[in-house]
């Protein structure tokens, strides 16, 4: 199952995608789950998904603009150098800890809509990554039994401006607004029962920039969810960005940036692919 949230007319509202539109889970509840991550912390999503079955679409996908699955995350966390193959074109040691940042709720933007490079700079890399929502709370998760926390996945853009990144810091450089993509929909867990062995590309202008495997993760998808648990409390609804593979813009030689009328693609599979225009900041 698919779950997407969305914006129609002035209203938000989230649903369960089909092949030629959108089932309104929101409006057909008249308001009882107005967004994804409430009706994730009532436990509601599966019993929603029964009563939906053989229903026809509410609005075709014409009639809507798509937004970030989780539009209102109370966290998002990322785990940088987090592939093999990344951390050694990064010229770094394989990390024996993981290294995790935070991101800001206004860094995202859905399926198609536009990500910004920002006046200070124009050095903004790309960076596929599959994303896990979480479905329920909990602390002090073991990893045996981390994927019962889980909802599902996405694909996320997480990209970065370097320049800041690499003089100011890792926190500053993820948190210019709207430099992270995150979509088109969360694919349920169910459909998707090894992460751990998913292809994941980036292709810019339809070039392919990267092609990795999360078979190649340093601390795989259980490991981050405990890891999370360990230092927080996990919320439904929480997103937790899993690190990029070989092959970003700045260890090219030379560098690959996104500049405006780019359109860069994300593509993490058994899910699907995320694209974005670029554009550059308004002055």
């Amino acid at each position: 199952m698919k779950l997407v949230s969305f914006k129609r007319a002035g209203r938000t509202s989230w649903g369960i995608a089909a092949d030629d539109g959108v089932i309104d889970a929101g409006g057909r509840l008249s308001g009882q789950f107005p967004t994804m991550r409430s009706a994730l912390e009532a436990d509601a999503v599966a019993l929603i998904a029964k009563g939906a079955k053989g229903a026809e679409v509410d609005l075709p996908w014409s009639a809507i603009t798509l937004l970030p699955p989780i539009p209102d995350p109370d966290k998002i966390i990322g785990f940088g150098l987090n592939y093999r193959e990344h951390v050694i074109e990064s010229g770094q040691p394989i990390p024996e800890h993981p290294s995790v940042f935070l991101r800001l709720a206004n860094t995202l933007v859905g399926h198609g809509a536009p990500l910004i490079v920002p006046r200070l700079s124009i050095q903004l890399d790309y960076e596929v990554e599959l994303a896990i929502v979480i479905g329920k709370a909990g602390r002090h998760v073991p990893a045996a039994h981390a994927l019962d926390y889980v909802a599902g996945y996405s694909c996320f853009n997480d990209a970065s401006v370097r320049d800041i990144q690499f003089t100011h810091s890792l926190t500053v450089g993820k948190n210019f607004p709207a430099t992270g993509g995150f979509g088109p929909w969360i694919v349920t867990r169910d459909e998707i029962p090894d992460p751990g062995r998913l292809v994941v590309k980036t292709r810019v202008n339809g070039v392919e920039v990267q092609n990795g495997n999360t078979d190649d993760l340093i601390f795989d998808v259980p490991a981050m969810v405990a890891y999370v648990s360990s230092f927080t409390s996990l919320a439904p609804g929480d997103v937790i960005a899993t690190g990029t593979p070989q092959g970003v813009g700045f260890a090219r030689k030379p560098p690959l940036w996104l500049k405006p009328d780019d359109v860069v693609e994300v593509e993490v599979e058994g899910v699907g692919v995320l694209r974005n225009p670029v554009i550059a900041e308004a002055v």
